[in-house]
């Protein structure tokens, strides 16, 4: 599906009024309501909703243009997002409440010298659990990054892969500073565990996207830590050495463009993105090289209708674009 609306990409010309006529913008929007099982509350809403589809298709039909020139390193396609607007995907979707502040007991500094060209973590068994979905709630940074790699650790020490509980974090990690579905930061997740000498599984705790009361069970504990280490700020070099060498990388990212709403496939680079205003955690699960274009491999958490089946390749050694290096981080097991 994701191919058919690339080449449609390639049939229209460059504006908006030129694209499509009003009778295939409506083909468009009723395969998008099919496709994503949408039904509004209204004609009102259904009218809205339309308008703002049609906006998101100018720009993935005019962004594809430009990637099948050999002007962009990546393509865009409709997706699950389609029918809501930026700043109201940004609301829903991305809690990532970066402080600016390192606040482990260590600091990984260290040079790519020596390191493998490429890792992936997803190709080793036990390390790496299926692309999750945090729905319409701003837990990404408990959601995917703090506990995949909570994930990632625990299965390299025991050998087993276990789905640890993103709503365990959201309803109980407030004391540390999180604050559930409104948003929160990787290392204060950590924190939470420490203290509370572990987290629930998936299975005995499982994700409701939205807050609630605590319910953490003490005999259903997934995993423990220890404590956690933070990456230097803004070293690619060092995120690079601790990919390699520890695992799947909690890492916290800019993800404010309609550029990455929309990403399909291909190396995303972006010079809109900012290195130190971070809105999303995902994590680093390994890096490479795509047609010479080197790139981090991230995990994201808003399913796999999003991206490459959920993952995305971001892009490496580029002045740390989209604060990839920023605010990385990992748990000690």
């Amino acid at each position: 599906m994701k191919f058919v609306f690339a080449v449609l990409a390639l049939v229209f010309a460059p504006t908006a009024s030129e694209l499509i006529s009003e009778g295939e913008l409506e083909a468009h929007f009723n395969l998008f309501k099919t496709r994503f099982g949408r039904s509004y509350a209204n004609f009102e809403e259904e009218i809205f909703r339309k308008r703002v589809f049609a906006s998101n298709l100018e720009f993935i039909f005019n962004h594809n243009r430009e990637f099948f020139a050999g002007n962009k390193n990546f393509n865009v396609a409709v997706n699950n997002f389609t029918d809501m607007s930026n700043t109201e995907f940004r609301a829903r979707f991305n809690g990532l409440r970066h402080s600016g502040v390192q606040s482990a007991p260590a600091i990984h500094s260290a040079s790519a010298e020596g390191l493998p060209a490429t890792v992936d973590w997803t190709k080793v068994k036990n390390v790496v659990t299926p692309i999750k979905n945090q729905e319409q709630c701003g837990s990404c940074w408990a959601f995917f990054s703090a506990v995949a790699s909570m994930e990632g650790q625990h299965g390299l020490k025991t050998g087993k892969l276990v789905s640890l509980s993103e709503q365990n974090l959201v309803d109980c990690s407030a004391a540390e500073g999180n604050m559930g579905c409104e948003g929160g930061l990787m290392d204060q997740a950590f924190q939470y565990v420490i203290a509370n000498k572990g987290i629930d599984t998936e299975m005995s705790y499982p994700y409701k996207a939205i807050d609630e009361s605590w319910e953490f069970k003490k005999n259903s504990v997934g995993a423990t830590i220890k404590s956690y280490v933070d990456v230097k700020t803004g070293s690619e070099s060092s995120l690079q050495s601790a990919v390699a060498t520890v695992g799947p990388i909690s890492v916290g990212i800019d993800a404010s463009q309609l550029s990455f709403q929309f990403y399909s496939s291909g190396v995303y680079e972006e010079p809109a993105c900012s290195t130190t205003i971070l809105d999303h955690g995902v994590t680093a699960v390994g890096y490479g090289a795509l047609n010479g274009t080197p790139y981090w491999k991230v995990k994201n958490s808003w399913g796999t209708s999003w991206g490459m089946s959920g993952y995305i390749f971001m892009s490496r050694n580029k002045q740390n674009q989209c604060g990839i290096a920023t605010a990385a981080s990992w748990p000690v097991v």
